[in-house]
């Protein structure tokens, strides 16, 4: 059963740039790990500070794979200087 993950994100005032190109740098290293399906940040049109990231992966597994991966630690210590508050994980399966 494949795994969704939806990441909320804010970044703090000015920060804007720094969250959305460092998600979007994430996006090619983590579609090339074993079980990445979909790696997509969206952009909330009406406030460039909120931003949506939607992940698909093969399951569980693959998810707790890709945090010990390199780019995770990198992004995840920039998420740390720039968001506003902290980022809402919520995984998903299809019932």
């Amino acid at each position: 059963m494949n795994l969704h993950v939806v990441a909320e994100f804010r970044a703090a005032a000015g920060l804007e740039d720094r969250l959305r190109t460092a998600l979007e740098a994430m996006i090619e290293p983590s579609l090339a790990e074993p079980g990445c399906l979909g790696y997509q940040p969206y952009t909330d049109p009406n406030d460039a500070g909120r931003m949506v990231l939607v992940e698909e992966w093969t399951g569980s597994d693959a998810l707790d794979e890709h945090f010990t991966t390199p780019h995770f630690f990198h992004v995840r210590d920039v998420l740390a200087e720039i968001l506003a508050e902290p980022m809402v994980i919520k995984r998903l399966v299809t019932t």
